[in-house]
């Protein structure tokens, strides 16, 4: 019987931008593209650089989708980590586009916010009127392809959101399947931890949703799009 050998794995790292404030205080939706992290968020994305400094992480690559948020956030981790690494703008990892909340009928905003991430959602199932599960699954998924394909990092820490983290996760989670599973809390300034070996179906799933601080979350039970829509009706109670 020849010796087993065991597999080879690389890590990924993959983070969520730390929190940002999406309405200001006149009720005015700010631009998501340029919306920069908040003071909460900015204690979170130190946090995590924090957390990977205590155990001596390394990453090869340091990869944002080039929103402000995630820009940010990642400076901040390397910045705690101590780490002098070039990151990498990739727009195939984009948050999942919402269509203008003004053009939806005032019946479907509700649903629009709270139905889009719940449970396992259909790849037709639009998010707030504008870009569809399905779309977003047709660039993230082969820009994982492309990752995985490049052999010469070992560790690599992708900085990106909600929406796009729940594609790489539940594409992990079904080992390379197709599919979009929208309860999977992400929080803000969260660490997931994914290793993945040779054949595109090896995937190991480590950590999910771990936020330094706060990392029992005590105080949370409702999810992001629940609380962005009660943030919404606070400032606009007459939509």
């Amino acid at each position: 019987m020849s010796e087993f050998q065991l597999p080879q794995r690389r890590r990924i790292y993959l983070m969520r931008h730390g929190d940002v404030t999406y309405f200001d205080d006149s009720g005015r939706a700010i631009d998501p593209d340029t919306v920069p992290l908040n003071e909460n968020g900015r204690l979170q994305a130190t946090a995590a650089g924090e957390a990977f400094a205590q155990q001596g992480v390394r990453f090869d690559r340091v990869i944002v989708s080039g929103l402000r948020r995630t820009v940010e956030t990642a400076q901040r981790v390397l910045a705690a980590t101590g780490q002098a690494i070039a990151l990498e703008e990739q727009a195939a990892w984009q948050e999942i586009r919402g269509g203008r909340l003004a053009d939806l009928p005032p019946a479907d905003v509700e649903n629009a916010f709270l139905r889009a991430f719940d449970g396992v959602v259909p790849e037709d199932t639009r998010f707030l009127g504008g870009e569809s599960i399905g779309e977003l699954l047709d660039r993230v998924l082969p820009a994982i392809t492309t990752l995985r394909a490049d052999t010469s990092w070992d560790t690599a820490l992708l900085v990106l959101h909600g929406g796009v983290n729940r594609a790489i996760l539940s594409h992990a989670i079904t080992a390379g399947g197709r599919q979009f599973f929208g309860h999977l809390a992400q929080t803000t300034g969260c660490i997931n931890a994914l290793d993945v070996g040779s054949a595109p179906q090896d995937w190991v799933v480590r950590t999910l949703n771990y936020a330094p601080p706060t990392p029992l979350h005590r105080d949370t039970r409702n999810t992001t799009m629940e609380m962005l829509y009660a943030q919404y009706l606070r400032y606009r109670p007459q939509r």
